[in-house]
This record gives structure tokens, sequence and C-alpha cells, in this order.
């Protein structure tokens, strides 16, 4: 047998011949949840430089996803009304950590740590994911998955290209690692609820609970939520507030979580979390785009370290359902 690597483009034939229709649909739609997911910093900076705050973003942004869901919510459920009382707990479970306390503590993390070690330690989701299934099934992971996490997560630290200025308070760590915990919860959640719940109902009723959640938080003051009705600026183009706000809500919330459930029900939620990390990437060329944040030939480079990372764990989850079978 040659110790000699396969021809990238042979190896890539056989793993997409290899891929049931679902499955290679599923891949798509989570590359397409990661872009929309990836719209969210260019569109939250633009409120931000109207005159929003954090918290009143997010808040918004959840309130305004559940108002627009919830009419395509309603019609998915007619006589399906059971469906809420079997899985009332998967949506408060989705709402409160996969949406509301990820975004909480995420922006929590913010005020203490770079916006780049905090968006760090939120990835580490996918490396808790996989520690999960390796404690609940009590097999070490493959050499694929194994070297799949660590070129995924050498990827993000490229992208991020963080330096040494990094301040790192024990705290903010806290609470990015809390941000990694809400985003696993996200991703088990979404794989494992009862198949017969429509994916925008999960996600109406998520978004709600969030709004909810985060709502709750401005009241009693845990973080400041004003706004104001100025303007922000993508591509060099002044925009007004409700610019900003509508791709939000629309792009980077409605589009970005109901295609990201649907993702996590073809893939499972180890492929699907591993994939989401192209969100990184993506949010970096938008930033490209929009905001003139030019990405560096080491935030390139970074991009295709995620990419090798997601092709082997897919390789590993190819090679595991093969054994099942």
């Amino acid at each position: 047998m040659s110790n000699h690597p396969e021809p990238v483009a042979p190896v890539a034939e056989r793993i997409s011949a290899s891929v049931p229709h679902g499955q290679l649909a599923g891949i798509w739609i989570a590359l397409a949840s990661s872009a929309a997911f990836g719209l969210s910093g260019s569109f939250a900076k633009g409120l931000f430089e109207a005159g929003w705050t954090p918290a009143a973003a997010v808040a918004v942004r959840m309130a305004g996803a559940a108002l627009i869901l919830a009419i395509p919510a309603l019609l998915a459920m007619r006589g399906r009304w059971v469906l809420l009382r079997t899985n009332w707990a998967s949506i408060l479970l989705f709402g409160f950590f996969g949406v509301g306390a990820c975004q909480l503590c995420y922006f929590l993390a913010v005020e203490r740590l770079d916006v780049g070690v905090a968006l760090l330690l939120e990835y580490l989701a996918p490396v808790l994911i996989v520690a999960v299934l390796w404690m609940r099934h009590k097999k070490r992971p493959s050499v694929a998955t194994i070297g799949g996490t660590l070129l995924a997560l050498a990827g993000l630290v490229a992208v991020l290209d963080l330096s040494g200025t990094s301040k790192l308070d024990p705290i903010g760590i806290l609470w990015g690692l809390g941000a990694a915990v809400g985003l696993t919860v996200y991703f088990f959640v979404s794989a494992r609820v009862d198949g017969a719940l429509p994916p925008i109902i999960l996600s109406a009723g998520g978004m709600l609970v969030g709004a909810v959640s985060l709502g709750l938080v401005g009241l009693f003051g845990i973080l400041p939520m004003h706004a104001e009705f100025g303007k922000g600026s993508f591509a060099g183009v002044q925009v007004p507030w409700w610019v900003a706000l509508l791709g939000l809500i629309l792009i980077a919330t409605v589009f970005s979580y109901t295609t990201g459930v649907m993702a996590a029900r073809a893939l499972g939620s180890k492929v699907a979390s591993f994939i989401s990390l192209t969100e990184v990437l993506f949010a970096v060329l938008w930033a490209w785009l929009l905001l003139s944040e030019l990405p560096g030939p080491v935030q390139l480079f970074g991009g295709l370290l995620i990419v090798f990372g997601v092709v082997l764990v897919r390789i590993d989850e190819l090679r595991s359902a093969r054994i099942r079978r």
C-alpha cells in the first residue's frame, strides 16, 4: 500500500458519489446558513454606528424574527398542535440556551475580551460536541475526527488573526465558554428534536423565548438597552438604521436559523457544527465587502484549514455510517 496521499480530485469525486442526495443538499443548506449568519456582524456594526447598544440589537433582532416567523409557523402547525406539547422542552432549551443565553454570554465576553478571542471561545462548541458524544457512547473519536478538530481550531485562530495584544480576563473567558455551551445546545437540540416538528416552528419558538429572555436582561438592567435612529455605512454608502435592522432580522436571523435547523437535521449535530465554523470565514469576507476590512493571507489560509477540517470530519462520518450498515 502506497504512503503517498491520493490526488484531491479523485478523493472529492468519491466522497461526492458516496454522499446521499439528501446529505449533499444538507451540506449546501449548512453553507448557506453560515453565509447568512456571517452577515450578522456587519449588520450589527451598522446598527452600533447608528446608536444601538448590542443588547437592544439582539433583542429586537429576535423579537422581529419571531414576529415574521409567526404566520408561517401557525400555518405549519394546523392540525398538529400536539407537537408543541411533545416538544415544548426542546423549544425552551433551544430558545433559552441556543439562542438567548448564547448571544448574551457572547456579548458579556466581548465586554471583557477582544472580539476575536470571544468568538474563538464560542466556537469551541464543535470540540464540546465531540467530547459529549465521546462520553455518551464511551468510544474514542477516530483519528479523522481528532485531526479535523485540530485543523478546524487552528483555522479559526488563523482566520481571527489573533495577536499578542489580546487581553485575557478570567471572567470574560468563562462567559465565552458559556457561549460555547449555548451553541452546543443549539446544535444538539436542532439535530435531536422530533423530526415531525417543522424547523420553522423550532426557529419561531426559539426566537420568541430568546427575545423574552433578553428583554428580561434589559428590564433588570443586566445590560444597557437603548437605540437611536441614525445612519450606518456599508461599502462606503450611508444607509438608515432600518436597512441594517431588516438585514439583521430577515437574512442573518430568519433565514440563517431556519436553514441551520434544517442542516442539523440532515447532517447531524457533529458535522453541522463543524460546517458552521465557516461562518467565521464568511464573516471576514462580508466585512471585507461591506466594511472594507480586507482579510490578510493568514486569514485566507485559516479558511482553507477550516475546510480541510470539515472534510476530515465528513469522511469520518461517512465511514462510520458504512460500518453501521
